[in-house]
This record gives structure tokens, C-alpha cells and sequence, in this order.
């Protein structure tokens, strides 16, 4: 997909309406889309994972192709019902839902996946008095369960939490006790599951093995639900949820997903589990967001300390926090500027008021103040992850073309 979504001309002119901003370009946010419907089962849905990136634009051009929506938050919810998609087209997650969030979920017909049994005695509450959505709910409210795995990820695979303590969803070991509570309550049944096993990973294989330790998770937890609910094993899953983690490459020489082998690999997985009718559902934010977006600041200032060349720009962790969090930066180029200039290193500040303000190094051609520096992979984890607020910059525009 390459690492900028728009040329040197473009980048150039969309600079020139003002700067610091992120462009998103939705064309390239519907190839991607598209290239992985089309490598995929027809049994997986594709959730886009709103944290991402939550821009209008791009959530009407994803709900015009018919995506579903992984959300986290009542605000995240709102954004996604002002679309007007079914609700059976809203997946809600969270470790720390709030009452009102799952009201909120409830009323918009949401697919709600629990953290635990709190998530179920509220929702069972919820269900037995008066509000939107509530008369009309189905009894029993069929809800997915997050699982923590104990194990069987694949060595090398970044999972949230990694395989210890987490404050994501149930432990696997703790599934037995869960259900048995969960039996208990009338109105709400247990029926699907969401495993989230993996983070910006690039290796088909890599994702492969993780979901195929969720199909195994899957298989524990329909036979505890048809032993608690009294029905068939085919019958107790609906819904198995393999979490997002559908990675990009930051770098040039950097290999991508290998979309064939992922939807191979999942055919192969659906029929070594014969036993599972229902419809598997993945959840890519950053696959689909990121490639689309572009950040493009100007150099304030160069400065020369001790050895080291910086380059203070307009923004920095303010607008884009990933670098500091991860270690790992956005690929950087300088448009207009040929290859065979002479280039030097420069180390990339921020005008933050602290040494963590720093965007990464990298080799460019000579700055001067005024230069443009243009950011690619920017769609995702970008501006609403990072801390906007800090020192009362003015925040970036934001533009989808």
C-alpha cells in the first residue's frame, strides 16, 4: 500500500491550506477495506476498530461498504449510531463499562461483549426496568465474554497485557466459575466470544496460530455453555470474535501483511472446527486507517547541541504520541526534495516543555525553518491518542479528501 498516502504535489498543496494538520485519504481507506473483504471467508466479519481513528469520513466511507464497528466507549457509540447502521452492526467493548455506556449499547441493539460478571449483573438489571431499546430486547440477551489466554500465543506476537495479569476480560482459567455465576441470571446469556490476541503484527502465520488458540478457547466455553444452558455444543456460540492486531509496516523495506495467507489460513481454521456454525468476526483498525493518513508539520527551528542536530517542529507528542509510547516512529519524508540531496541526521523535537517530546531520528535533506516535514501511516494512533491538550497548542486541522 506504500507508506504516504498522497505524492509530493499533493502533500504540498494540502500544506499550503495550513499547518500542523492530518490529511486521510479515503480512497486508499476503501482499497484497503476492500483488498481484505475480498481475501477473506465470507463467515468473517469485518469490525473496524473506531479507537483508531474516529473521523467522520472515515467511518460514513467504511459504513458505506457495509463494515460493522468495534467500539469502546459511550462517546466512540454516539459517532457510530449518527451513521444510522443497524445496530446488529455495533460491537461494544471495554474493561470499564459504565452503566450508562451499556444502556447506551442496549438501546442502539449492540452486540455487547462483557469483561465479566459485573457487565452481566448490569445488564441484567438494566433489562428488567423501563427505557430505550429495553421492551424491545430479546430475552435472553445473547452477550460475548472476553477471555484472557493463559497461553498458546505465538512466541514473538504482541498481545495487550501480554499472558499475565491483565485488566482485559476474564482469565481462561477463570471461565468455569464465571459461567456457573452467569447460569443464574434469566436475561442475559452468555453466547460468543472475543479473543484479543495480538498487536500490529505482520506475520500471517504468527496471527494464525493466535486464532487458532481462540478457536480452542471457543471449544471450552461452548461445552461449559451447553452443559449450563442445557444445548447442543453447535448451538452454544454465535458469535467468536479473534480481536484486531492485522499489522502495517513503518519502514521501506519492511515486508506487509500477506492478506492470501491470512484468508487461507482462517478457511483452513473454520474447517478444523466443524463443530463452530456461527461467524467469526475480526476486528482491524490500523490495517484500514493507517496507510490513509498523512501528518504535515513545519521545521520552527534548527538547533545544534553537544553533536546532535534538532529539528523543533510544530507538533509533536502533543499530536502524534505513538513514537514515545512504542519506540518506533513514523517513516518521515521532506516533499519536493530530491534524493540526491545532501542529507544529514536530525533528531525531531516537539515545542513541548519536556525531553519525552520527541518524534524520532532520521536522515533528510538539509532543514531550514519553514521546511515541511510530511509523516506517512499516520491514519491510525494518531491525533486522538495523543496528548492534545498538554501546553494549550492549537490543535491540528483535520481534513479527508
Amino acid at each position: 500500500m506504500g507508506l504516504f498516502a498522497f505524492d509530493d504535489a499533493a502533500l504540498l498543496g494540502i500544506a499550503a491550506e495550513g499547518t500542523p494538520c492530518f490529511a486521510y485519504r479515503l480512497e486508499t481507506a476503501a482499497r484497503a477495506w476492500k483488498s481484505l473483504r475480498a481475501a477473506l471467508p465470507e463467515r468473517i466479519r469485518l469490525a473496524y476498530a473506531v479507537k483508531a481513528n474516529p473521523h467522520g469520513g472515515l467511518l460514513r466511507a467504511f459504513a458505506a461498504l457495509g463494515s460493522s464497528f468495534d467500539c469502546a466507549s459511550k462517546g466512540e457509540l454516539a459517532r457510530v449510531a449518527a451513521l444510522g447502521i443497524p445496530g446488529s452492526r455495533i460491537l461494544f467493548a471495554g474493561p470499564g463499562k459504565r452503566r450508562e455506556e451499556l444502556a447506551l449499547a442496549l438501546g442502539l441493539g449492540a452486540r455487547i461483549e462483557v469483561d465479566g460478571i459485573e457487565d452481566l449483573q448490569i445488564l441484567e438489571v438494566l433489562l428488567a426496568g423501563p427505557g430505550p431499546g429495553m421492551a424491545g430486547a430479546k430475552s435472553p440477551l445473547r452477550d460475548s465474554l472476553r477471555v484472557h489466554p493463559r497461553g498458546g500465543i505465538a512466541e514473538g506476537s504482541r498481545i495487550i497485557g501480554g499472558t499475565g495479569p491483565s485488566a482485559f476480560g476474564v482469565d481462561e482459567e477463570d471461565v468455569p466459575r464465571l459461567v456457573a455465576e452467569a447460569k443464574g441470571l434469566t436475561r442475559v446469556r452468555i453466547a460468543g466470544l472475543q479473543v484479543f490476541a495480538s498487536s500490529n503484527e505482520l506475520h500471517a502465520p504468527r496471527l494464525l496460530e493466535n486464532h487458532r488458540a481462540s478457536l480452542r478457547i471457543a471449544r471450552g466455553l461452548a461445552d461449559l455453555l451447553a452443559s449450563a444452558y442445557a444445548c447442543p455444543v453447535e448451538e452454544a456460540l454465535d458469535c467468536i470474535d479473534l480481536g484486531g492486531g492485522l499489522g502495517i509496516p513503518y519502514e521501506e523495506e519492511v515486508a506487509e501483511l500477506d492478506l492470501g495467507a491470512l484468508g487461507s489460513g482462517l478457511q483452513g481454521l473454520l474447517g478444523e472446527n466443524p463443530w463452530y456454525r456461527g461467524e467469526l468476526v475480526l476486528e482491524p483498525g490500523r490495517y484500514l486507517s493507517g496507510p490513509c493518513g498523512v501528518y504535515l508539520t513545519r521545521v520552527v527551528r534548527i538547533k545544534e547541541s553537544r553533536g546532535e542536530t534538532f529539528a523543533i517542529l510544530e507538533g509533536g507528542i502533543n499530536h502524534l504520541l505513538r513514537p514515545a509510547l512504542t519506540g518506533q516512529a513514523f517513516p518521515v519524508r521532506v516533499p519536493g526534495r530530491g534524493e540526491a540531496e545532501e542529507k544529514k541526521p536530525y533528531t525531531l523535537a516537539g515545542p513541548l516543555c519536556t525531553s519525552l517530546d520527541r518524534l524520532g531520528t532520521a536522515v533528510l535533506s538539509r532543514l531550514l525553518p519553514g521546511d515541511i516535514l510530511a509523516f506517512g501511516q499516520t491514519g491510525a494512533y494518531g491525533f486522538t491518542e495523543a496528548m492534545g491538550l498538554f501546553l494549550s497548542h492549537d490543535l491540528p486541522r483535520e481534513t479527508c479528501l
